[in-house]
């Protein structure tokens, strides 16, 4: 993928809305074929369970969500709004406790109004997932003058 202006504001989608910057998801930069990953960092605060320190899964969700439209945008090579149609979480193992958790996704069929997306969170190696996500977005048209 070359530079875009998608790509360089990435960082900034990544992070940019409140609730990502309040849990602290940073852009990791983009991978294999120009799939973007972000990181979740450990922290005590968003951890699920207090006896075993693993992070919630409505961090796990969330995170799998917001790298969904990060691809999508990717994919658009464009920022347009987008809402999550469809998304189904596959939780495969706890996460590992003290770790920051990654994701990282893939925008793998684009039609004129909904975006298929692959997306998977882990510690380290991406074949090694905590969760695996397949999620549907719908993508709004642009509208004369931009809008």
């Amino acid at each position: 993928m070359s530079d875009s202006q998608i790509t360089a504001i990435l960082p900034q989608l990544a992070s940019g809305a409140a609730h990502t910057h309040a849990l602290g998801f940073a852009f990791d930069g983009l991978f294999d074929d120009g799939e973007p990953r972000i990181r979740a960092p450990y922290r005590a605060d968003l951890v699920g369970d207090p006896d075993t320190g693993v992070l919630a899964g409505g961090l796990v969700t969330t995170l799998l969500d917001h790298i969904g439209g990060l691809a999508v945008w990717v994919a658009l090579d464009a920022f347009r709004p987008i809402a999550t149609l469809d998304l189904r979480v596959d939780y495969m193992r706890a996460a590992a406790p003290g770790r920051d958790l990654m994701a990282q996704a893939r925008c793998y069929k684009l039609t004129p109004t909904i975006a298929f997306v692959r997306a998977w969170a882990f510690e380290d190696d991406p074949s090694d997932p905590v969760a695996a996500a397949q999620a549907a977005y719908v993508v709004n048209e642009q509208r004369a003058g931009g809008a």
